[in-house]
């Protein structure tokens, strides 16, 4: 018994020491002025206190808070933050900065997510500010704020945990969080200046602990993996490394002149060109594409840049000498429209929604002048519900398109970040779905609750490979450059290896996993899926100890 509780003591004497350590460390924070933070949240009543709250209400007091800024003309959801340096960069930069040292010479301004708020007054407040994998703290001080102490006060009593923001200041090493007095480090002991000693992060071959997590439950956890990416700093090193093990067998098998190849799955079709690949592919910028089939005269495309852009809804209004109305959401703008395609004999099957009868008089005038690259740009919002709006031109978003021997081959926006702006989207949407638009987009809750938990400024373009090389290698099929195309299955009578089919019969049954690595050695014949992950490892790993092997 009295080893046991001499054990005990040892213990305790230790997380005390431990803890002693940790509050001597300073911590690095970055002073920004108040009134430059770009908040694209919500704010309440500094008196409510958030952590005791009813979720809803909270919820619904940040809806408020966002229809306030809009009534007093100020936006929540900023297109732009003038971003200087990320924060590892700033970290990294700034880690030997002196004690007490205030570079107030030094403009920096940062972005990123506040994972934590704390106050010892009104006058001065305190953040961490996450991204891109590091964190540093942000102390707002009153006497650095051009702000009255009021003003100051209420500002940062709208700022919240979950915010994505965007801060502008100076570097400074200050005292820890709690405002302690600095203690001098003991003789042989480690400085207490924080620079000096980072905590150790979670490291591949080192044992985890979920208990840490904040967020435990793991039926949310994997179901709204944003929250767990957000609030769990571990399972972003997870699926970090999980890159790392994709990116070392890729290119241990590019060093030995494998291919990577596609599986036969059903995949979208989308493409892309760029003016680089295309002279580092071809040796000139110039091709000859027989659109028409092998037996016709071929077509030239210049991918000399720059390409054409070709503003929309003004271009198409001058090529078609058209006059539509402003409002695209309109039964005016509908009906002027449906007159125009009579007018050119334009055939628009039904449903006839302003969105598909746009569409046909952009690719009747528009997407038939595109053989060279070109960008079509400044889609009207009814034809882009993820899109965000134009910051200069009302009714319109910032889209483009780019199209290729009349094919779209590209297509890119900046990504629509306000969750209530993008349900009336996907309402809007609805109507024209109802009306027997099988185009139009479906109400996505999950994709709004997402944006619930703050989107930064984000740019989304979606690119593929297959139509591109079609143009590159003057194929006129696109099976012709896909490996394993999706083919009709063949008869029951049709000679199939049945033996193989049997040990197949359970990776058949079990969906196919979403990435899936098949490489072919030396085999007469290689498996058509492989949808255990299980499987697919040791398949990876006999592959690589064979080769090794093999090539020793």
């Amino acid at each position: 018994a009295l080893k046991k509780e001499l054990k005990n003591r040892q213990k305790e004497e230790e997380r005390r020491r431990k803890e002693e350590e940790k509050a001597k460390q300073n911590k690095l924070v970055f002073m920004f002025q108040a009134a430059s933070m770009a908040d694209s949240s919500s704010k309440k009543s500094a008196a409510a206190d958030d952590e005791d709250m009813d979720p809803t209400q909270y919820f619904e007091n940040r809806l408020k808070h966002l229809e306030s800024l809009r009534a007093a003309g100020e936006e929540p959801y900023p297109h732009y933050f003038p971003v200087t340096m990320s924060i590892p960069d700033y970290v990294e930069q700034y880690k030997n900065i002196g004690n007490e040292e205030h570079l107030e010479d030094v403009t920096v301004n940062l972005a990123g997510r506040i994972m934590s708020k704390r106050s010892s007054s009104s006058k001065l407040f305190f953040y961490d500010l996450h991204g891109d994998g590091a964190k540093v703290q942000v102390m707002a001080d009153a006497s650095k704020s051009d702000m009255e102490e009021e003003e100051f006060s209420t500002f940062h009593s709208t700022v919240k945990r979950g915010d994505i923001v965007g801060v502008k200041g100076f570097p400074v090493l200050s005292h820890c969080l709690h405002m302690m007095p600095r203690q001098k480090p003991k003789a042989g002991s480690v400085s207490d200046n924080a620079n000096l000693k980072k905590e150790e992060a979670w490291v591949p071959g080192r044992p985890r602990n979920p208990e840490t997590y904040v967020l435990k439950d793991q039926e949310t956890r994997y179901r709204q993996r944003y929250l767990d990416l957000t609030l769990n700093m571990e399972v972003q090193q997870i699926f970090e490394t999980r890159f790392q093990i994709i990116r070392y067998i890729r290119r241990f098998l590019e060093n030995r002149g494998f291919k990577e190849v596609e599986t036969p799955m059903m995949n979208v079709i989308p493409g892309g060109a760029a003016a680089r690949m295309v002279k580092e592919l071809t040796g000139g910028y110039k091709i000859k594409y027989h659109a028409n089939g092998l037996d016709e005269d071929p077509i030239e495309i210049d991918f000399t840049p720059p390409f054409r852009r070709i503003d929309m809804i003004e271009e198409l209004e001058k090529m078609a000498n058209l006059n539509i109305p402003k409002d695209f959401s309109s039964d005016e703008a509908n009906k002027y429209l449906k007159d125009a395609c009579t007018k050119y004999e334009i055939k628009c099957a039904p449903p006839e929604t302003t969105a598909r009868l746009l569409d046909k008089l952009v690719g009747h005038f528009l997407e038939e002048t595109c053989t060279n690259p070109a960008f079509i740009i400044n889609h009207p919002k009814l034809m882009s519900p993820l899109a965000k709006w134009h910051r200069t031109k009302k009714g319109l978003t910032e889209r483009f398109e780019l199209f290729i021997n009349k094919l779209e081959l590209c297509n890119a926006y900046t990504e629509l970040n306000d969750p209530v702006v993008q349900r009336q989207r996907f309402a809007e949407q609805l109507k024209d779905r109802q009306s027997g638009d099988d185009e139009a987009m479906a109400l996505d809750e999950t994709f709004c609750k997402a944006l619930e938990h703050a989107l930064p400024p984000t740019g989304g373009w979606g690119l593929g490979i297959d139509r591109l090389t079609m143009l590159l290698t003057d194929s006129q099929n696109i099976k012709e450059v896909i490996l394993f195309p999706a083919m009709k299955p063949l008869d029951e009578s049709s000679t199939i290896n049945k033996n193989y089919d049997l040990v197949l019969e359970s990776a058949r049954s079990t969906p196919v996993a979403e990435e899936t690595l098949l490489v072919r050695i030396g085999s007469s014949y290689s498996p058509r899926s492989l949808s255990s992950p299980t499987l697919t490892l040791l398949l990876l790993l006999l592959m690589m100890i064979t080769m090794i092997w093999w090539w020793s």
